[in-house]
C-alpha cells in the first residue's frame, strides 16, 4: 500500500511574496500586449510601478524586520526571512529591467509615432522650447523648492519617502586651492507641482512633454549662486512603512520584535533609486548617508517612479489611444427611482458591478434614510469614496430620527486617516460609530435596514464582496445581493449585535463569520466534495477569490484532487498553490485573469452530487481572512441569482484573452488563441449588461408593424 502523502509539504507550496511578483508580472504584461490601445498599456505600466512601492514598504519592509530580529521560523514554502528577500531582489530587477525596456522600446516610439513626446534630457530641447523651460522655472518651480547643502554645520536632511530627489556635487567658485573640495546638496522635486509639463512645439499637431525634474536640473545652478554645479541626479527611497508588524505573520514574531523595537531605526531605507549612469562618488555619499545596502540599490534605466504615466492617460484628443469608455448600465430588475422594498419583496436581486451600475446599492441607503417606516440603518464601512453619498444618507437618516449603527474599519491600509474625518462626521449627525472589533478588522460587506410593514418588522439585507465605495465600484469587479430572506435578517442582526456588544448567536441560520466559524465552513465544503468523490459521485469546485495562501485550505484542496474531485479556480493575485504535481494536485487548474476592470468578487461553487450550492463573500483564502477578520460568506440561495453567479464563473473559466494559466513549472502563460473562438470575459459582461436593458420605445405614433414573413 503507498504510504499517505504529506498535504502540508513545503515543496508543495509557492513562496506569498513571489507569487505576488508573478501577479505584478501579469499586470505588466498587459503594458507588453501589442493589441491594447498605447494609452491603457502606459496606464499598466503606471500601475505595475505603483503595486511596487506598496508591496516594498509592506511587505519587503516586514521581511527585513523578520531579519532584524532574527527570526529563524520559515514560511509554507520552506524558506526563511532571509531567503526570501535575496529571491525577491533577483525578480525584482527582472522585472524592473522588463518594465522599462517596455518603456523605452516600446512604448516611448510609438508615443512619437502619434506625435507625443516625453523629453528625457533637457539637451534636447529646442531654443524656444529652452527658454520656455527656464521661464516656467523661475515663475512656477523656482519659489517652491528648498536647496539643502550637506556640510559641516549642516548635517545630511531627512529624505521623505517614495519623495523624489536630486542630488548634487558642487564645489566653491574662484577657490584657489589645488585641491577641489566637494560640497553635497539635494532637493527635493516638489509633489505639489506637476510632474508631466507640456512644453510648446513647433508643429501644432505635435504635443511635448518634458519632467519636472528635468526642469530644475536645467536650471539647479541658480539654486546655488556661489558654487559650481558639477552633476545632479535624481534619486528615490523606499522607506518601511508598515511600522505596525504585519499581523499575517505568528504572533512570538510579535514577541520577538517588541523585544527589538528599541534598537530599530523608524523607517530604515530599504531600496535606493537612482538613475543609471550617475556620477560614482554621489552615490557612495547617498549610500553611507541613508545607510543602504548595495543589494538594495536600482539603478533605473530611464524616468525614476513611472506612476507619472497615469497622467498621460487621461490626454485630450486621444480617445482612439483609449478603450471606449463603459457606462455601467442599470440593472434589468431596478427601474431608478422605483421604491426597492418593493422590489426586494417580490425576490432577491442579483447585482454584478461595474457591468451594472452601483447606484442601487446607493438608492438603498438613501431611500432607507427618508422612508417614515424605516426603523434602523445599520451598516459596515471599510474603505468609501471621498465625498461618499452613502455617509451622506447615513448621517441624514439620523437627523431623521432613525436608528443608525455604522461600524467603520480605522485600520484599512493607507486609508486611515480618510475613515477618521468621516466618522467623526456620523457622530455628529448623531449614529452609533462602533470602531471595529480589538486586534480584528472587519472586512466584511454588509447593509441592514429594520423596516416596519403591515404585517410586522421586516428586514432588508445588502451583502456584497465589495466595499461600498461609489467610485471604485466604476472599476472592479463585484457582485451583491438584495434580500429580504427572514432567516438572513436573523444573522445580518445578530452580525451587527456581535459587533456592537459581544453577544455571540449560539448558530447561525445562513451566514458563516470570520473568524470563527468561516474557515471550519470551507473545510467542510471542501471535505464534502471529497467525500463524494471517493464514492465516484459528482464533485466539483469552482472557487474565484483575489488570493489563496491559506496552508489548511490548500491542503484541504491537495485531498480533493487527490480523490479526484475537480477542481477550477480564478485567483487574481497571490497563488501559494502548485499545479500539476503527480498524485497531489493533477486535477487542479488554476487561471488569473487581469483586465480592464480589477477582478475583485469572490464566488465560490460546489456542485455536492448535483444538489450545487454557491456562496459569495467578502473573504479571500488567506490566514488574514479566515483568523484575524470579520468576514462574512453569504448562500445565493435564489435561483435566478445562483444562475447568474455560476455563469460568471463559466465565462470566466472559458476566457481565452485576458486569463493566465499557471503552469507546473510555476509560471503562467497566456492561452494559445489560434483557431479560437476568441472570448474576452469582461468585454462579454459589458456587452451582456447593456443587451439586458430592455430598449424603451419612446414613439408610439411612428410604430410600424412589420408582417412576419409568411412560411416556406
Amino acid at each position: 500500500m503507498e504510504k499517505e502523502k504529506d498535504f502540508k509539504n513545503p515543496q508543495y507550496y509557492e513562496n506569498r511574496e513571489l507569487s505576488w511578483l508573478k501577479f505584478d508580472n501579469r499586470v505588466l504584461n498587459e503594458a507588453r500586449d501589442k493589441s491594447i490601445p498605447l494609452l491603457e498599456r502606459l496606464k499598466f505600466v503606471s500601475i505595475t510601478s505603483s503595486n511596487l512601492d506598496e508591496f516594498y514598504m509592506v511587505r519587503v519592509a516586514s521581511l527585513k524586520d523578520m531579519v532584524h530580529a532574527d527570526y529563524k521560523k520559515r514560511d509554507i514554502a520552506g524558506m526563511t526571512a532571509k531567503e526570501q528577500l535575496t529571491a525577491i531582489n533577483e525578480k525584482t530587477r527582472e522585472m524592473v529591467d522588463l518594465q522599462y525596456t517596455t518603456y523605452n522600446r516600446s512604448l516611448l516610439p510609438l508615443l512619437k509615432k502619434e506625435q507625443i513626446y516625453i523629453i528625457d534630457a533637457f539637451e534636447d530641447l529646442t531654443e524656444e522650447q529652452k527658454r520656455f523651460v527656464d521661464r516656467y522655472f523661475e515663475e512656477n518651480v523656482y519659489p517652491v523648492l528648498t536647496p539643502m547643502a550637506v556640510d559641516a554645520s549642516r548635517p545630511f536632511p531627512l529624505i521623505r519617502n517614495k519623495t523624489l530627489n536630486i542630488a548634487a556635487l558642487l564645489s566653491k567658485k574662484n577657490t584657489k586651492s589645488e585641491k577641489q573640495e566637494l560640497d553635497f546638496a539635494t532637493v527635493q522635486v516638489p509633489g505639489v507641482l506637476p510632474r508631466l509639463v507640456q512644453i510648446p512645439s513647433e508643429e501644432e499637431s505635435v504635443r511635448s512633454f518634458i519632467l519636472l525634474e528635468q526642469i530644475i536640473e536645467k536650471n539647479i545652478d541658480k539654486l546655488f549662486l556661489n558654487y559650481e554645479v558639477l552633476c545632479a541626479y535624481p534619486y528615490r527611497i523606499m522607506r518601511n512603512a508598515d511600522l505596525t508588524i504585519d499581523e499575517d505573520e505568528a504572533e512570538d514574531l510579535l514577541k520577538e520584535i517588541q523585544k527589538q523595537l528599541k534598537m530599530r531605526q523608524w523607517g530604515e531605507v530599504i531600496r535606493l533609486e537612482v538613475e543609471s549612469g550617475i556620477d560614482k562618488r554621489l552615490l557612495r555619499f547617498l549610500k553611507d548617508e541613508l545607510k543602504v545596502a548595495e543589494e538594495d540599490i536600482f539603478c533605473i534605466q530611464g524616468p525614476i517612479d513611472l506612476t507619472f504615466l497615469m497622467k498621460m492617460y487621461g490626454l485630450s484628443g486621444c480617445d482612439h489611444l483609449r478603450y471606449k469608455p463603459y457606462t455601467p448600465q442599470k440593472n434589468p430588475k431596478i427601474e431608478p427611482g422605483e421604491n426597492l422594498f418593493e422590489l426586494i419583496r417580490n425576490g432577491d436581486i442579483f447585482l454584478h458591478h461595474p457591468y451594472q451600475t452601483f447606484d442601487p446599492v446607493v438608492d438603498f441607503i438613501r431611500q432607507a434614510a427618508s422612508d417614515p417606516d424605516v426603523l434602523a440603518i445599520k451598516q459596515t464601512l471599510y474603505r468609501v469614496s471621498g465625498n461618499s453619498p452613502i455617509i451622506a444618507s447615513l448621517a441624514q437618516a439620523a437627523e431623521n430620527g432613525k436608528q443608525v449603527s455604522v461600524l467603520v474599519e480605522l485600520k484599512a491600509r493607507f486609508d486611515e486617516e480618510n475613515n477618521i474625518v468621516w466618522a467623526k462626521k456620523l457622530e455628529q449627525a448623531g449614529c452609533h460609530v462602533i470602531y471595529g472589533l480589538v486586534g480584528l478588522k472587519t472586512h466584511s460587506k454588509i447593509a441592514l435596514v429594520v423596516r416596519r410593514e403591515e404585517d410586522g418588522i421586516r428586514r432588508y439585507v445588502h451583502l456584497g464582496t465589495g466595499n461600498y465605495n461609489d467610485s471604485t465600484a466604476k472599476l472592479y469587479t463585484d457582485c451583491g445581493i438584495f434580500t429580504c430572506n427572514e432567516a438572513i435578517g436573523e444573522d445580518a442582526t445578530a452580525v451587527f449585535n456581535m459587533l456592537s456588544g459581544y453577544s455571540e448567536p449560539l448558530s447561525w441560520n445562513e451566514l458563516s463569520l470570520a473568524p470563527i466559524w468561516l474557515r471550519n465552513k470551507f473545510m467542510k465544503l471542501i471535505g464534502r466534495e471529497t467525500a463524494h468523490a471517493k464514492k465516484g459521485r459528482p464533485a466539483r469546485i469552482v472557487a474565484k477569490m483575489n488570493s489563496l495562501c491559506d496552508p489548511g485550505i490548500i491542503a484541504a484542496l491537495y485531498e480533493a484532487s487527490a480523490a479526484g474531485v475537480k477542481i477550477q479556480l480564478i485567483v487574481r493575485g497571490i497563488c501559494c498553490l502548485k499545479v500539476g504535481i503527480e498524485g497531489v494536485s493533477e486535477n487542479i487548474e488554476v487561471r488569473s485573469i487581469v483586465g480592464n476592470f480589477l477582478e475583485h468578487s469572490r464566488i465560490f461553487w460546489f456542485e455536492n452530487n448535483g444538489a450545487d450550492e454557491v456562496y459569495m463573500g467578502s473573504a479571500d483564502w488567506m490566514p488574514r481572512n479566515l483568523d484575524r477578520r470579520v468576514e462574512i460568506l453569504f448562500p445565493v440561495l435564489d435561483d435566478d441569482a445562483k444562475e447568474s453567479a455560476k455563469h460568471i464563473l463559466e465565462v470566466e473559466l472559458s476566457d481565452n484573452t485576458k486569463a493566465h494559466i499557471l503552469k507546473s513549472d510555476g509560471n503562467y502563460e497566456k492561452i494559445d488563441k489560434r483557431g479560437k473562438v476568441l472570448v474576452n470575459s469582461q468585454m462579454q459582461f459589458c456587452e451582456e449588461a447593456v443587451a439586458a436593458v430592455p430598449k424603451q420605445d419612446h414613439v408610439y405614433r411612428e410604430r410600424v408593424f412589420v408582417p412576419a414573413e409568411p412560411a416556406e
